[in-house]
């Protein structure tokens, strides 16, 4: 079973709107009229297992959705959407649905070969006006100097001043010198866009082109489309959900989706091997218990949780004593704006975990890039 928990205004009757979802959301309409259908539609019907301080519970079969996450939207809360004030703030769903990461946590570290810290990933930054070789040298820079995954921005797409096949291809150059000069492999998440018909096909050729990762904005293009590139056998390389758009659906108090619903549960059933989304002590706004949430769902499904947007040298201590060390810590002008450089930028990273648990504040922080970011950007 599906079970989902609503909440609604105070001055809202929450077991009579429950009710109407637990009805309206499956049979439609229930009456003496379908008596002599009783059990055959009885057993699609919903029912509200509790109300508590006006938070309904309600229990869906599973099998009135498809086992995946459009069907269950539709369910859940489609046209219901539109009647009115109420939030989803849990989804509650068999750990069988829908569909598994293909790498998750384990599968990432083993394919960068690192066990037992945190992940460091850096942003292309400038977001757009870079032109492919520009990315490269980016690259170089970074990745010479530890850096263990970059990705694109997910503002840039496939567009005439650096298109997507050209940035991989300067990048699949520079990830092989990495590998030859030092070893290690290091991950750069494409930025995969495109109409329904042109995406998986293009997703396809990036992989077949060297793209060790892809990089997907799922709510502005679909939960559809990430179970797509999920699935698909001939992508064999780990995909990172942005949460782009995620502001539209669930930032309201009284209406859509909470946070941890729609970057936690519903990324985690849908394929995802890595989730971005706010950090509460980073530049965005965001509430320190959705963060929590989604950190714990993600990782209950082997997903990597990616606390971004602000991310700097700085918060480094604290992202540890939140997350331990199952986390990768992203950062665009965290590093790219670092005021030796963007190499420097990521060298203060690595200070940074290695000064974990001792005394971190300015008069002990040796003279080099981590203070130096410090200085920049706060503790």
């Amino acid at each position: 079973m599906i079970e989902v928990d609503y909440r609604f205004p105070p001055d809202v009757d929450a077991f009579r709107q429950a009710k109407i979802i637990a009805i309206g959301q499956t049979a439609g309409s229930w009456d003496q009229r379908f008596a002599h259908r009783d059990s055959q539609l009885k057993k699609h019907l919903a029912e509200v297992v509790k109300v508590d301080n006006n938070v309904a519970r309600i229990r869906f079969p599973v099998f009135n959705t498809e086992n995946d996450i459009a069907s269950l939207l539709t369910m859940i809360f489609g046209k219901y959407s539109m009647a009115g004030s109420a939030k989803v703030i849990g989804v509650h769903l068999p750990n069988s649905y829908g569909t598994r990461a293909k790498f998750g946590i384990t599968g990432i570290r083993e394919k960068l070969g690192i066990r037992d810290r945190p992940l460091i990933m850096a942003i292309f930054k400038p977001a757009l006006g870079l032109s492919a070789a520009d990315h490269a040298d980016i690259l170089r820079k970074v990745a010479m100097n530890g850096l263990d995954i970059i990705k694109d921005d997910e503002i840039m797409g496939d567009l005439a001043v650096a298109p997507t096949l050209d940035r991989l291809l300067a990048c699949r150059r520079v990830l092989d010198e990495v590998q030859e000069k030092t070893g290690r492999t290091v991950l750069y998440a494409v930025n995969v866009t495109g109409k329904a018909d042109q995406l998986l096909t293009k997703a396809r050729l990036l992989v077949q082109n060297g793209a060790n990762a892809l990089l997907l904005n799922v709510l502005t293009y679909g939960f559809s489309v990430l179970e797509a590139l999920a699935t698909d056998p001939e992508i064999n390389v780990p995909i990172f959900a942005h949460p782009a758009f995620a502001g539209a659906m669930c930032a309201s108090e009284d209406t859509g989706l909470s946070y941890s619903v729609v970057l936690g549960t519903l990324m985690a059933h849908a394929g995802a091997d890595a989730v971005l989304y706010p950090a509460s002590y980073g530049s965005l706004p965001f509430d320190p218990n959705e963060e929590n949430q989604i950190k714990n769902i993600l990782r209950t499904r082997n997903i990597f949780p990616v606390p971004s947007a602000g991310i700097h040298p700085g918060i480094v201590p604290k992202a540890l004593a939140d997350y331990g060390q199952d986390v990768i810590l992203n950062a665009g002008t965290g590093i790219m704006d670092h005021p030796d450089g963007s190499a420097s930028g990521v060298r203060a990273f690595f200070e940074a975990l290695e000064r974990v648990g001792k005394p971190f504040t300015l008069d002990t922080l040796p003279y080099g890039a981590l203070r130096r970011a410090v200085e920049k950007w706060g503790t």
